[in-house]
C-alpha cells in the first residue's frame, strides 16, 4: 500500500490532499501543529475511505521534530513513497514596514525552512542512490510569489518564491535518483488562511479580479497535486503548477 505524509494535514488544502488521497488508494499520515481534532477529524474520513491513517504532531520548523515525523510515519504506515508539503501559515495582513518581526520570521521558517527540512527527510527514504525506490514530492507554493501581495504580506510572497526555486533545484537534483519534485501555485482558495491573516471577507472582495471570476475550494487544488503524485505524471518535474483561475 502506499504511503504519503502530508504536511499541514489537518486543514485546508492539506486537509483536501489527505481525504482526496485515500480515495486514490494511499494510507496517508497526516500531520498538524496545533489542531488535534481537526486532523482526528481528517484521519476518520481517511480510514472510511478504507485506508490506513496515521496522526502525528509536529513543528516542520523544528529539523528534530521532522525527524521523528518521518520515522513515526515509517514505523506506523511504511516509509512515504511521496510527500506533500502543504503547512505554511501568512502571519497578519500589513505593510512590510509595520509587520512584527517575529512573524516575518516565523513564517519563513515554516514555509521555507520546514519544507526543506520535510524535503531533506524524504529524499534521504525515496531516492534510489540511497536504497529508497523513488518518490514523489509536491510542495506548496502560491500565485502570491509572482504577484507580490503588496500591502498584505510581502514576506509570504517572498517565501513562496523561495519555495519555486526550490521546487526547480530539488527536481534537477534528486530527479536522476527516482525523486520527482513539482510544487503547486494555488490563487484565491476558501480556507481559513483569510480570517488568521485578519480578514474573513478577502475572499469576497478579491474574487472579482480573478478572470474566472471566482475563488476556489481546497479540493480543487487537491486534485492537481494528486495527479502529479501519480504515475499520469510520470514525466513531469520541476513544474510548478498554477492552480489560480488565470490571476
Amino acid at each position: 500500500m502506499p504511503v504519503l505524509l502530508v504536511t499541514g494535514g489537518a486543514r485546508g488544502i492539506g486537509a483536501a490532499v489527505c481525504r482526496l488521497a485515500a480515495t486514490r488508494g494511499w494510507d496517508v499520515c497526516i500531520n498538524y501543529f496545533r489542531e488535534t481534532a481537526a486532523a482526528e477529524a481528517v484521519a476518520e474520513d481517511v480510514r472510511a475511505a478504507g485506508r490506513r491513517a496515521l496522526v502525528a504532531q509536529a513543528d516542520v520548523s523544528d529539523a528534530g521534530e521532522v525527524a521523528d515525523l518521518f520515522e513515526t510515519c515509517e514505523r506506523g504506515l511504511g516509509p512515504p513513497e511521496a510527500l506533500v508539503a502543504s503547512a505554511g501559515l501568512t502571519g497578519r495582513i500589513s505593510e512590510l514596514a509595520e509587520a512584527d518581526p517575529a512573524t516575518v520570521a516565523k513564517v519563513v521558517a515554516v514555509n521555507v525552512t520546514g519544507t526543506l527540512f520535510c524535503a531533506r527527510e524524504a529524499v534521504q527514504r525515496m531516492s534510489r542512490a540511497r536504497g529508497g525506490s523513488g518518490g514523489a514530492i509536491v510542495a506548496l507554493s502560491s500565485s502570491a510569489a509572482s504577484l507580490g501581495a503588496p500591502g498584505e504580506f510581502v514576506w509570504y510572497a517572498a517565501s513562496k518564491g523561495a519555495i519555486d526555486s526550490f521546487t526547480l533545484g530539488l527536481a534537477k537534483e534528486v530527479g536522476p535518483q527516482g525523486v520527482r519534485v513539482n510544487a503547486v501555485a494555488p490563487g484565491l482558495i476558501e480556507t481559513e488562511i483569510h480570517a488568521a491573516a485578519g480578514n474573513p471577507a478577502r475572499v469576497e472582495q478579491l474574487a472579482p479580479a480573478v478572470p474566472l471570476r471566482r475563488s476556489a475550494t481546497p479540493e480543487e487544488v487537491a486534485a492537481p497535486i494528486l495527479w502529479l503524485l501519480s504515475e499520469e505524471a510520470s514525466y513531469v518535474n520541476g513544474a510548478i503548477l498554477r492552480v489560480a483561475g488565470g490571476r
